[in-house]
């Protein structure tokens, strides 16, 4: 993967999730920059936090899965989405407050 030209152009790391708006080169596989970056990501941070490595079993830092969609015309609206999306998911934390019985049957 050396000598490719990657452009992240936003990123928002929230606490379980990270969003990214990321252009690579069209012949490359979005799988495969993926894995690499997944890969060498937790390489790095399992050099710069140690413990991490025995937190995670397998030096599996990150999850399989990843959502992928092309951006075209709506550039500005995707930055702006991740710029703000750690306030959406506080405002969503706030909302979701546990109620402590069943809300159908109204027992408790």
């Amino acid at each position: 993967m050396s000598g490719k030209v990657y452009g992240f152009w936003k990123l928002n790391a929230c606490a379980d999730h990270i969003h990214m708006l990321v252009e690579i080169p069209p012949k490359m596989s979005v799988s495969g920059f993926m894995g690499y970056l997944k890969g060498k990501s937790s390489l790095m941070l399992y050099e710069q936090f140690g413990d991490l490595k025995f937190k995670y079993r397998n030096r599996e830092f990150w999850c399989r899965g990843y959502y992928v969609d092309t951006v075209g015309k709506n550039t500005a609206k995707i930055q702006d989405y991740i710029k703000h999306q750690l306030e959406e998911d506080k405002m969503g934390e706030q909302l979701s407050i546990p109620y402590p019985g069943s809300p159908f049957t109204g027992r408790k």
